[in-house]
C-alpha cells in the first residue's frame, strides 16, 4: 500500500493555531488565470462600448424602458401651452423631466437653474422666449450657432415637452447665479388644473 503524504506544517503558529502548509487546489488557479486572460479583453470591450455595458448603461437602459411604458400611458404630448403647463405642476412627470435636465442641460444651466455658461432660467428674464411655448423651439433647434445645442434629434418629443414644462417651473425660483440676460416677459398664463392635457 502506498504511503499516505504526511501533513506538512508551515511552522506559523496564531494563539496556539497552527498552519498546514496545503497546496492551492487546481481549481482554484484555473479560475484565477481565466480571469486574467479574459481581462484585457473584456476591458478594451466594455472600453470600445462606450459605457453601454457599465453599470451607468444599464441604468439608462432601465430609465428608457420606465420612460417609454409611462409615455405609452399618456400618448403623445402636444407642445402647446396647457399641456406645458399643465405637466409643470405635476410633481412625478417634474421628477422624469428633472433626470433629463440634469442629463443635458445642467452643464451649462446649473443644477437649479442658475445658469453657468448658459443663462439664469429662474428669474424673469429671457432670450429668444417671449412665451411658454417658444422654450421647445429653443430645445428643439438651440440657439447661438450650436452653443445651446438642439435636442430634437436625440430626444423623445414627450421628453421635449417635459424638460420645457420643467424649465417653464423653474421660472419664479430666483436661485442665485448668473446676472438676468434678456428682457422681462409676460408671466405665464394661469392652466385650469381640470382641463385635459392635449395628447393623441
Amino acid at each position: 500500500m502506498a504511503e499516505q503524504p504526511k501533513d506538512i506544517l508551515t511552522g506559523h503558529e496564531y494563539d496556539g493555531i497552527q498552519e498546514y502548509d496545503n497546496p492551492t487546489p487546481g481549481w482554484w488557479w484555473a479560475i484565477f488565470w481565466v480571469t486574467i486572460l479574459i481581462s484585457p479583453p473584456y476591458f478594451f470591450i466594455v472600453l470600445a462600448a462606450q459605457g453601454v455595458l457599465g453599470p451607468t448603461g444599464q441604468y439608462e437602459r432601465q430609465a428608457t424602458a420606465l420612460i417609454a411604458k409611462q409615455f405609452a400611458e399618456v400618448g403623445e404630448l402636444q407642445p402647446d401651452e396647457q399641456t406645458i403647463l399643465e405637466y409643470a405642476q405635476k410633481d412625478d412627470w417634474m421628477a422624469v423631466a428633472r433626470n433629463i435636465y440634469i442629463a443635458k442641460c445642467v452643464q451649462c444651466h446649473g443644477i437649479d437653474g442658475q445658469g453657468l455658461s448658459g443663462p439664469n432660467l429662474t428669474d424673469d428674464h429671457y432670450v429668444h422666449v417671449t412665451q411658454v411655448v417658444d422654450i421647445v423651439d429653443v430645445l428643439n433647434k438651440g440657439r447661438n450657432n450650436g452653443t445651446m445645442p438642439g435636442w430634437e434629434n436625440q430626444l423623445h418629443p414627450n421628453e421635449i415637452v417635459l424638460l420645457s414644462s420643467y424649465v417653464a417651473a423653474l421660472r419664479g425660483t430666483n436661485a442665485p447665479g448668473r446676472a438676468p440676460e434678456g428682457e422681462v416677459i409676460a408671466p405665464w398664463p394661469e392652466v385650469d388644473p381640470n382641463e385635459e392635457p392635449a395628447a393623441e
